[in-house]
């Protein structure tokens, strides 16, 4: 049973232990509002609590994926002397980052056009990123004397080196979907109207899959940025002592002894 959940700036659907989560502004390419942040919390919070759910889908309504913060927004901010852009940052930026790496199953992105400055960084947030070919990435963070925010200035240096890191933050050039690819900053590139069909496919495989494993696996991904050798193997240790001890290994250990497939739960 198909569970459409209402808000006015996204669209939230649940089915089949998946959930697609549209940022739904297409008249301004899906960009940033204080309104939109505000509805993104609610739906990962219904995402977050729902049970079923064992992966999740992030994409953008119409033409564009999302443009990042709407500088309409901002004008009026400045106008009015009310702009404080730490506070936006703490309060809504932050924390959406926060909450995507937080969940409890796998994030893909489905990036359907442009993803430029905190839309390109909300992009990067997810586990694996899935674009379509007509699709580019900008920093446009230096066009406008910021810089990348969103998690940016954390994940681009450990996604394609400082050097690559540095010229797209500083020079803002849009990077082509393929490039990126390429470049080791997405994990894949599809033609346009593959985009939907092979990430929903790659969502029903991580759906069905060992759903602690994938989210241990992420844990211990991101904890080698910062730790030693030592450290992460001690990590590793307590991660394989934990899952060595779940019902989805035991299964998985089952399957292949049997030569079927695996019924994995995510317990």
């Amino acid at each position: 049973m198909s569970t459409n959940t209402p808000f006015d700036t996204v669209q939230l659907e649940r089915a089949d232990g998946i959930a697609i989560l549209t940022l739904n502004r297409p008249e301004r390419l899906n960009s940033f509002t204080a309104a939109m942040h505000a509805d993104l919390r609610a739906a990962l919070a219904v995402v977050r609590n729902d049970r079923s759910l064992r992966a999740l889908v992030l994409t953008g309504a119409g033409r564009g994926f999302c443009a990042g913060q709407d500088l309409g927004e901002r004008t009026r901010a400045i106008a009015d002397g009310t702009l404080d852009l730490a506070a936006s940052v703490e309060n809504n930026y932050k924390p959406l980052v926060l909450a995507l790496r937080s969940l409890d199953m796998p994030v893909i992105a489905a990036v359907n056009g442009i993803a430029a400055g905190a839309g390109a960084s909300l992009a990067l947030a997810c586990d694996v990123v899935f674009a379509a070919r007509s699709a580019s990435f900008i920093q446009s963070f230096g066009k406008l004397g910021l810089i990348p925010d969103t998690g940016g200035s954390w994940m681009l240096p450990r996604a394609v080196g400082h050097a690559r890191a540095m010229g797209l933050a500083l020079f803002a050039d849009p990077i082509p979907a393929e490039q990126a690819a390429e470049w080791g900053l997405i994990w894949r590139c599809v033609d346009d109207e593959a985009l939907m069909p092979t990430v929903l496919d790659a969502a029903r495989r991580l759906a069905a899959g060992p759903t602690r494993g994938y989210i241990r696996t992420r844990q211990a991904l991101l904890a080698s940025t910062a730790n030693d050798l030592e450290t992460q193997l001690d990590l590793e240790r307590d991660f394989m002592g934990e899952l060595g001890n779940s019902r989805d290994y035991r299964e998985g250990v089952a399957a292949f002894v049997a030569k079927r497939p695996p019924h994995y739960t995510g317990e």
